[in-house]
């Protein structure tokens, strides 16, 4: 196995590899910026290196910070977690030509994965169906609009560099097409360095589906079968659920086949994610790949007794799996719920401040991945993610009382402060999620419904009491 894993990340995610290296008897480096010299990643770790004041890219952006926190600690490895550097192919040239290994794809495979017009290019090219749109990335206002017109509105305009839900628009009328070209080209310039855009038919009352794989360096690529992700703010997930409620078997099972053979033809090697959307006629199309650990990865955990994090590091040192496809059992259902410090009732804004009170939950098949506890500062530099609820049950009715119960139980307080939590009982109270038909429009859907009710009927509280 490696010797030393330095975490290049902060947070929930930081603290989740430190903790897998501990049992894998790797030694761990963690790195840290000014606003979290006291988190709990940089406590537990072997060892922890300073690299920057807060802003991202004068700390967990800093390449050159970090490689020389790698060659001053000696890690032979570096975790990305996800976000930040996770899918920068330059990022892994970098760790390779210092001798430092990237837990993650080659950097050619991340090159090409993450530029996401190439990558549906690439799919296509493997036989995964995907959804009408440009062939390759727009030149033009006037490129996208006649696409648009070729493929038929509603459509989506999609940063070429893009991820984590930002760089997107969806466009129902082409009288706002050239509008909404002009300024998605303008954030993803500014998010990404990157203006280029590419287009799809965009799917009403659609289900996102994504399917995980595990791919080492001796020929093995499998699945671990699907997850929902449809509970979505601005693109962003708020809950997750394995496996994908009400999807028939024949489409679960070719959505994987189809994963494991787009992961087969650009030579995937380690874990990643092929997300799908899904028509209510149970249509798939691959929306994109991402090269990474996805914040949902728990789900899987759960129900499949597969620690990703631990087969993450055999393969980084060049061991094979220690599965095969058929070892891969799904048993019972399990569902992760976002507890991030934003106010639902203003559009998910963030609420930063400092946590007085951070008491999480506990009891039977119940995990909390959190670096949250009293004292903690949540700033405004960073993601608003406190906690990561997730429950496992034999079934998924059981499984949705066990994770309102969870998210009942949390002690959550701080000045100014709100959570989601509130909003998450309120979204497995819901009908239709209940009874597993919810779609991506689900959250914007109940929005709506707060804000018609809030003149007569007050929305309640996103803290639970």
């Amino acid at each position: 196995m490696l010797s030393t894993v330095l975490v290049a990340n902060r947070g929930e995610i930081a603290l989740r590899v430190v903790r897998a290296c501990r049992e894998a008897g790797i030694r761990s480096v963690a790195v840290y910026s000014t606003a979290d010299r006291d988190s709990a990643a940089v406590r537990l770790a072997d060892q922890a290196v300073h690299i920057g004041p807060p802003p991202p890219k004068a700390s967990y952006l800093n390449i050159p910070a970090i490689v020389e926190a790698a060659r001053a600690t000696g890690a032979d490895a570096i975790h990305p977690g996800y976000g930040f550097l996770s899918e920068d192919p330059d990022f892994a040239e970098v760790c390779a030509a210092h001798g430092i290994v990237f837990i993650g794809p080659p950097p050619q495979v991340m090159q090409r994965l993450g530029d996401k017009a190439e990558a549906r290019a690439a799919m296509a090219e493997a036989g995964l169906p995907v959804l009408p749109g440009s062939s390759g990335a727009l030149s033009s206002a006037a490129e996208a609009a006649a696409v648009a017109e070729l493929v038929g509105y509603p459509v989506i305009l999609k940063a070429v560099a893009g991820g984590g839900g930002r760089g997107m628009a969806v466009v129902r009328d082409p009288d706002r097409l050239v509008w909404a070209y002009n300024e998605t080209r303008a954030h993803a310039r500014a998010v990404f360095g990157d203006e280029r855009l590419y287009l799809e038919r965009y799917v009403d009352d659609a289900r996102h589906v994504e399917v995980q794989v595990l791919c080492d360096t001796h020929g093995t690529a499998l699945h671990l079968g699907v997850r929902d992700c449809s509970v979505q703010r601005r693109h962003q997930k708020l809950i997750e659920e394995a496996p994908a409620p009400g999807l028939p078997h024949e489409v679960r099972d070719a959505m994987c086949e189809a994963a494991v053979r787009g992961a087969r033809a650009v030579g995937y090697v380690g874990a990643g994610t092929f997300e799908f959307v899904v028509s209510p006629a149970w249509e798939f199309h691959l929306m994109e790949i991402n090269c990474r650990l996805q914040v949902e990865h728990p789900v899987t955990e759960m129900v499949t007794g597969v620690d990703l994090v631990r087969e993450q590091l055999r393969i980084a040192a060049g061991q094979p799996l220690g599965l095969s496809q058929d070892d891969i059992v799904v048993h019972g259902v399990a569902v992760e719920c976002r507890v991030n410090a934003e106010d639902p009732d203003r559009e998910f804004a963030p609420t930063p401040g400092t946590l007085d009170e951070f008491v999480p939950p506990g009891g039977p098949f119940v995990r909390i991945d959190t670096h949250a506890f009293p004292g903690w500062t949540v700033g405004p530099h960073y993601d608003s993610l406190l906690a990561k609820a997730v429950v496992w049950a034999p079934d998924r009715a059981e499984a949705l009382a066990r994770a309102d119960r969870t998210l009942a139980e949390f002690r959550i307080g701080g000045r100014g402060m709100r959570t989601t939590a509130g909003f998450l009982r309120r979204t497995l109270a819901h009908p239709d999620f209940r009874a597993g038909v919810h779609t991506t429009a689900l959250v914007d859907a109940m929005t709506v419904e707060a804000a018609e009710r809030r003149p007569d009927t007050p929305v309640v509280s996103a803290e639970p009491v």
